[in-house]
């Protein structure tokens, strides 16, 4: 073992999926400035790797297509082989719902928004709770929504997934609680990412809308949404496991009809 692969060794190690772009990637900058080593696992293997590169010597670019069995296996075993064990597992690897009214939804969209979402997250969780189970140690944090907290039309799929996730992530916390493993949620609001532009830009999502809704104004920024990701993965929530932390701007508390 040379000294860069004993030095790895040392530190802790943090998978993000999803980590190319948008909230997965605020996550991974976040973790490598916290002094994790960081795997970004994305379906782009090649932005994967450049991600990784870009975060410095010391983390790991891998593809996975996380609702495949065979990827998320081989993508735990590269974080343990690389780095020796695995101490946080954010599971954000998604994609967008069908924008179009329920009766002109197609089933195949609605079958791979499943797969990605709620199939995904329980392999990764399964997967890395093998080596969580055996250190007696590790914290997973889930990729929730505010679509998975209440009603929003049409957003059939990508609703059901994010409840399904939550009821799991509630599920696994109480598994594993006296295991020294913590599970929780975060249920971003709207969130300025890539994907959101790109919306926008194609008429699907009225922006202004959705800052006039929501109480504080503005639509998240993605490093808000990892600075509460980072906050549940840290020692300072040791006490807290099963719990779905809403970061919405207060989008879900808001009851009023007006402004």
């Amino acid at each position: 073992m040379n000294e860069r692969t004993r030095q790895e060794r040392a530190q802790r190690a943090a998978i993000v999926t999803g980590g190319a772009n948008g909230i997965g990637w605020a996550c991974a900058q976040r973790f490598a400035q916290e002094g994790y080593s960081v795997v970004i696992a994305d379906l782009d293997a090649q932005e994967a790797g450049k991600r990784a590169r870009e975060l410095g010597a010391g983390h790991l670019g891998v593809g996975a297509d996380v609702a495949a069995e065979a990827d998320v296996c081989a993508l735990i075993d590269a974080c343990v082989e690389r780095f020796g064990r695995l101490d946080v597992l954010i599971n954000n690897a998604g994609n967008g719902d069908q924008p179009h009214p329920t009766i002109q939804q197609n089933v195949d969209a609605f079958d791979r928004l499943l797969d990605i979402h709620v199939r995904g997250t329980f392999l990764a969780c399964r997967e890395a709770g093998r080596v969580m189970l055996a250190q007696r140690s590790g914290a997973i944090v889930n990729l929730g929504s505010i679509a998975g907290l209440a009603g929003i039309p049409a957003r059939n799929a990508y609703g059901a997934a994010k409840a399904g996730i939550v009821a799991m992530t509630r599920s696994l916390a109480c598994e594993w609680a006296r295991d020294g493993i913590r599970v929780n949620a975060v249920a971003p609001g709207y969130v300025a990412t890539e994907l959101v532009e790109t919306l926008r830009h194609n008429g699907q999502l009225n922006v202004q809308s959705i800052e006039k809704r929501t109480p504080i104004g503005r639509l998240a920024r993605p490093e808000e949404i990892a600075q509460a990701i980072s906050f549940l993965a840290s020692d300072a929530a040791s006490y807290i496991t099963g719990t779905v932390l809403s970061v919405d701007g207060g989008w879900h508390a808001y009851g009023a009809a007006g402004d």
